[in-house]
């Protein structure tokens, strides 16, 4: 009789009673038209990626009009938002799914069609990001950014307050912080980016201090057992980066995640690297030091397959896989490593499409 994969093995995570481990990773859509979510093809979206016991995350959503970088996500910082994800959770919580919302601001990376009047973006810092270029050639620009004045930061710490208590509303289970991949969180807490010489500048503690803030208020708003918070302290996401990045996660952990007995910790792997010993792409696996220091629940990410992921549950580096372009591809995920099945490829260039259908909910089941 074959044994049941790791990633298949059930998990309590908090009150939280999970059947399997494989999670569905935030990924950016933009199919939320005017940033209001879409019942009709979201509902569809994450009802094929959710089962019994499984968990999902959704896609980033912005806690106000600045939070805004991309075109078509996602708010939590109006009713009409609100009122449109509720299908939407109900959707998925009828599948008997655990159901969290992302909550972003994107900072700096940003331009001044996504922002209220065309203004600049909101920062730590007046630094502009350069042009990014995508891996098909695009070329992304942004606008030079405004530093946050000291007494303007308690509004934004305020605003995600704000999302974190609609999204409860809105039905969700609770909320995660991208404090990750280049955006405001990241850069207050990064050096290459952070050059305020005030609290909030300056030393790590200062530099955390926004995140710390943030993580206090939104614990006080829904509790630290229905939030989790998203850190990627090795990425270089849109010209960010630290210096000491195992000091900044460490400090993070516990002085802010641990103290208030936030629920978990997801946490990016540094970019995959080329093994010199045959050639292929391997994670670096370099997340053991947080993995250990944190007290909660740790969900590992970054380019796993379902080989990695099973190993990382056995060893016991991460609680929990979230899966990011697999699960896109693949809306039966968690059946496929059941069965060992083979699995769809997916499409990179109807990632972030408005399509409501092609690259979004037409990619095949196994049955």
């Amino acid at each position: 009789m074959e044994s049941t994969p790791p990633l298949l093995t059930p998990y309590k995570m908090g009150e939280f009673n999970l059947a399997h481990r494989v999670v569905l990773a935030p990924l950016t859509r933009c199919r939320a038209y005017g940033n209001v979510p879409q019942p009709a093809h979201m509902s569809l979206y994450y009802c094929q990626r959710a089962t019994p016991g499984g968990f999902l995350i959704s896609e980033a959503c912005a806690v106000s009009e600045t939070a805004r970088g991309y075109p078509d996500v996602p708010g939590l910082w109006t009713d009409e938002q609100v009122e449109a994800w509720k299908p939407i959770v109900d959707t998925v919580h009828a599948k008997g799914a655990v159901f969290f919302a992302q909550i972003w601001h994107t900072g700096r990376v940003s331009a001044p069609e996504f922002q209220p009047n065309g203004q600049a973006p909101i920062s730590s810092t007046d630094k502009q990001v350069p042009p990014q270029v995508s891996q098909d050639g695009h070329v992304s620009t942004f606008a030079v950014p405004r530093r946050l004045e000291t007494t303007e930061i308690p509004q934004v710490v305020n605003d995600f307050r704000i999302a974190a208590r609609n999204a409860i509303k809105a039905g969700f289970d609770g909320v995660e912080i991208h404090a990750a991949n280049g955006y405001l969180f990241d850069q207050f807490m990064k050096d290459s980016v952070n050059d305020r010489d005030d609290t909030y500048g300056g030393t790590l503690e200062n530099r955390c201090r926004f995140t710390a803030e943030v993580v206090a208020a939104v614990a006080g708003e829904v509790g630290a057992d229905r939030l989790g918070v998203r850190l990627s302290p090795f990425t270089d996401y849109m010209d960010c980066s630290d210096s000491d990045p195992e000091a900044l996660a460490l400090h993070v952990i516990r002085s802010t995640l641990n103290p208030l007995g936030v629920l978990y910790c997801h946490m990016l792997e540094p970019r995959m690297r080329v093994n010199p010993d045959d050639g292929k792409l391997t994670l670096p696996h370099m997340l053991l030091p947080f993995r250990k220091a944190f007290q909660g629940t740790f969900i590992v990410s970054g380019g796993y397959d379902q080989e990695e992921g099973n190993t990382a549950v056995t060893d016991g580096y991460g609680d929990l896989v979230a899966y990011g372009r697999l699960f896109l591809a693949n809306p039966d995920l968690p059946a496929r490593i059941a069965r060992n099945a083979g699995l769809n490829n997916y499409d990179r260039s109807t990632f972030y499409t408005s399509d409501p259908v092609v690259g979004y909910t037409d990619y095949p089941f196994l049955d």
